[in-house]
């Protein structure tokens, strides 16, 4: 068995996320290792949603991973397996309006410290995905491609995925002509021909340049 303590154990990243960024984190900072991970900086409609997970290290779900690798299905059963075994699961949003006043990338930090704040119980140490720290008030690790690398960053891609799509799915059926229940809010064909047959909605991001160039176009013909 890999000692996850030892400095000079093979890391299993090709493969998939193991436990050795948390392990190293645990010696330091004690049990309480959250991961942390966003979704929903690129769409052009919809909150960016975060989440922050502190695995149970003797019943880690099998099968956790980026969650853009596994598919619909697969992301449903974790989902349900993190919530029954991690210690801790807190899933928290910035919504549009925020995005639009303070950016993305902000309203992206800003989530993910709801998120933790969250946590109970709280945890002790955090592992980000990405490479930018989002000030939680912790002993905070950057890792890049983190959801690949940590199983507990890829357990909060699985429940921000899968609870900002189920959010998505919902907002759809107020404003079916988007297609969000397929496309999550992203600028693919049948979202841009939903907005260019009926305009926006409250919840389009109206600092995103194709919206932008939307209103311009109908302050132009209204004016």
């Amino acid at each position: 068995m890999t000692n996850l303590f030892d400095h000079n154990a093979v890391a299993l990243g090709p493969v998939g996320p193991d436990f050795t960024e948390e392990a190293w984190m645990i010696r330091d900072h004690g049990p309480l290792v959250a991961g942390i991970d966003e979704v929903g900086r690129g769409p052009l409609a919809g909150p960016v949603v975060a989440a922050a997970v502190i695995l149970n290290p003797d019943d880690i779900p099998e099968g956790l991973n980026d969650s853009k690798k596994l598919t619909v299905k697969k992301r449903e059963v974790l989902y349900d397996e993190i919530y029954a075994r991690a210690l801790a699961v807190s899933i928290a949003e910035a919504s549009v309006e925020e995005v639009d006043e303070i950016n993305v990338l902000q309203a992206s930090m800003l989530a993910m410290r709801r998120a933790v704040k969250g946590l109970q119980p709280k945890a002790g140490a955090a592992l980000v995905d990405g490479n930018r720290d989002p000030d939680l008030d912790l002993p905070t690790k950057t890792l890049i491609k983190g959801d690949g690398r940590s199983v507990s960053i890829a357990a909060a891609s699985i429940i921000a995925k899968v609870f900002r799509d189920r959010k998505m799915a919902e907002l759809a059926k107020i404003y079916p002509n988007y297609e969000w229940e397929k496309n999550a809010g992203y600028g693919v064909p049948a979202h841009m021909k939903g907005l260019y047959l009926v305009g926006i909605s409250p919840f389009h991001r109206k600092s995103f340049a194709p919206i932008q160039k939307i209103l311009d176009k109908e302050t132009t013909t209204t004016s």
